[in-house]
């Protein structure tokens, strides 16, 4: 069975996942400026683990196409603090 079709533009929420350091929210929101830019600030949330290692910034953007997408997901990973992007 295939995924179902996502018709770009949309809004995506974007869920980023790492170690809890202080300059993760600033780094993956730098990431996500460059490829989303303008997206607004206020839809950011941000969770901890309950043991407080991990955390989870989630952030609704708008997506113009799978390149796009693509190239957020691997410059988030590039950043060495991103453990996983959903």
């Amino acid at each position: 069975m295939e995924p179902p079709k996502i018709e770009f533009p949309c809004d995506y929420p974007v869920k980023v996942l790492g170690r809890s350091v202080p300059e993760f929210e600033s780094v993956v929101v730098d990431v996500i400026e460059r490829h989303a830019p303008g997206f607004p600030r206020d839809s950011i949330s941000m969770r901890a683990s309950r043991e407080g290692t991990f955390v989870s910034l989630t952030v609704q953007i708008t997506a113009t196409g799978k390149p796009q997408l693509e190239a957020l997901h691997q410059d988030l990973l590039a950043t060495g603090l991103v453990q996983m992007v959903i």
